[in-house]
């Protein structure tokens, strides 16, 4: 009893194995690129949160000088 797989080559096999690390490497790539990504969009959302932040800081800041002239 033979079995279709075991009458290939062992070139056929060695292209088999070439074929396979190819696919391997382009998965690899991509969840690369899509941690690029993930970071990325991270760095930016970081970045708006502190500019709010900023922002509220410095309307508290305006908000103490008023308050300090006005109770002066």
């Amino acid at each position: 009893m033979r079995t279709a797989g075991l009458e290939k080559t062992l070139e056929q096999w060695r292209e088999d194995i070439r074929e396979e690390k190819n696919k391997a490497d382009r998965w690899e790539r991509k969840f690369q690129e899509n941690q690029v990504r993930n970071r990325d969009h991270i760095m930016v959302e970081a970045v708006v949160q502190i500019r709010e932040v900023a922002d509220h800081l410095q309307t508290l800041a305006v908000q103490a000088d008023t308050l300090s002239v006005k109770y002066e």
